[in-house]
């Protein structure tokens, strides 16, 4: 019997099935650290304790993406190892902030299966949720994966899950506490506050990250994610290694805060596709459109439904004529994130 994992493959999905992953992992501050050495990440909240307090929390919590990239690894040896492309992301909430010294778990369910037409792949739904040593969930969300077959043979009857387009605002989790009403805007960078964005506006992020293979290799061990499409060269006929979806994630919301640097927290993940893929030595730009807006019960606090998008390209350009994303598309990204009214 073999004591070697070489990862699962379409066949091996029912839907039913409960995976629960390894390997419980503990984060501290060193990951917060790295996490800011690998993107320009500036948001005052997860920044300063001190700029936390003033907002009603007990310290400084850990970057958000930093709960999405450490569970997304826990995942990855059981529904993505032998991925050919991470699809899309639905329904993602975060719902208990990531405090220094939490200790991550993680388990998915499989809700839906689709072999593609040419036998040769499948797409696989599973709906993720993190949990910290409290046994409160940290988040919880669907993504779907394209993931390689074993073999011919009959495939599994398809089931494709029904999801929302879009978390509904009166389902957004404020963390306990938090007051945006002594806000001070000139620790946090930039004036603008939840009134002064309009729905349709598009912010340029103006600036650029050129990627290169140490930073995003880095990356993607920091999470443990063993996906072997981001390490193994000879995996892809081309020869390349594919950046990790998330490392784009990151890339682009750091970027974001030149114009949203007072979109503090991020709350939910509507939805989001990896439109192309990424490489070694691409200039990663971001630009963002307000999709929506919304009161909620905390004080000072509003919620800002925001698309983000990483290209290659200029800012506002999203699809073609045919109504695809344009080759230099890398990343479409909806989400909820919170802001001082």
């Amino acid at each position: 019997m073999s004591k070697t994992n070489a990862g699962r493959f379409f066949e091996d999905y029912a839907v039913g099935d409960v995976i629960k992953h390894a390997v419980p992992r503990t984060i501290k501050m060193g990951e917060g650290a790295l996490y800011h050495a690998l993107y320009p990440a500036r948001h005052a909240l997860h920044s300063s304790d001190m700029f936390a307090q003033s907002c009603g929390l007990p310290f400084s919590p850990l970057d958000d993406l930093i709960t999405f990239h450490t569970v997304f690894g826990k995942t990855v040896p059981d529904v993505s190892l032998n991925a050919v492309a991470n699809l899309g992301y639905a329904q993602g909430r975060w719902l208990t902030p990531l405090w220094p010294g939490d200790t991550i778990t993680a388990t998915s369910e499989v809700i839906g299966v689709k072999q593609n037409s040419n036998g040769k792949t499948g797409i696989v739904w599973v709906c993720t949720t993190g949990q910290n040593q409290h046994g409160e969930v940290l988040m919880e969300y669907v993504r779907w994966v394209m993931v390689r077959r074993r073999a011919e043979g009959p495939a599994p009857d398809p089931v494709v899950p029904e999801l929302s387009d879009v978390v509904d605002p009166a389902d957004l989790v404020i963390p306990e506490g938090l007051d945006f009403s002594n806000y001070d805007f000139d620790l946090a960078g930039e004036p603008h506050r939840w009134g002064d964005y309009t729905v349709g506006e598009v912010i340029d992020h103006v600036d650029g990250v050129t990627v290169e293979e140490a930073e995003h290799m880095l990356a993607t061990r920091l999470w443990q994610n063993t996906a072997k499409v981001h390490f193994d060269a000879t995996h892809r006929a081309d020869g390349k290694r594919l950046i990790y979806g998330g490392h784009v994630i990151s890339m682009a919301r750091a970027l974001s805060f030149n114009g949203l640097a007072n979109a503090q927290m991020i709350v939910a993940l509507n939805g989001g596709a990896h439109a192309n893929p990424c490489f070694a030595r691409e200039t990663i730009r971001a630009w963002s459109e307000v999709l929506d807006k919304a009161e909620t019960d905390a004080p000072g606090v509003g919620a800002i439904r925001l698309r983000l998008v990483a290209t290659t390209g200029g800012a506002g350009e999203l699809r073609g004529d045919d109504g695809k994303y344009l080759p230099e598309v890398l990343l479409d990204l909806d989400y909820w994130a919170l802001m001082p009214i």
